[in-house]
């Protein structure tokens, strides 16, 4: 069952963590969620981001419980850094599949560009 938890240590929790993407981070943007990352050697650490511009609480806990759960099923596709996903507007009307199909291109194509 670990293999498919989300621990505090894979997460980004503290404003500080995610202020850091705020200089120098790589960005990579989707139609529905941009993904930015600072690659570092020791582990992958994800944050979530979404704001009030896509909708209310109710709808933001939605996405992130969709993203989390990507990242459960997905682990294999993060690279060796710090990653944040930030939804965008729209995000709130994809189903899972959606996102999961959104993101697994996404990320292939960061492990593309990595490998460059």
């Amino acid at each position: 069952m670990s293999g498919s938890s989300f621990s505090k240590a894979e997460r980004l929790r503290r404003r500080p963590e995610f202020l850091q993407f705020n200089q120098g981070a790589s960005k990579l943007h989707t139609p529905h969620f941009l993904l930015l990352w600072k690659e570092k050697g020791d582990g992958t650490r994800v944050g979530l981001t979404v704001s009030k511009k896509v909708g209310n609480a109710v709808v933001r806990n939605w996405i992130k419980r969709r993203l989390r759960e990507f990242y459960r099923q997905n682990k294999s596709l993060f690279l060796q850094a710090d990653i944040n996903i930030v939804a965008k507007k729209g995000a709130d009307v994809l189903d899972y599949h959606q996102v999961s199909d959104e993101l697994a291109a996404a990320f292939g194509r960061l492990r593309k560009r990595h490998a460059n």
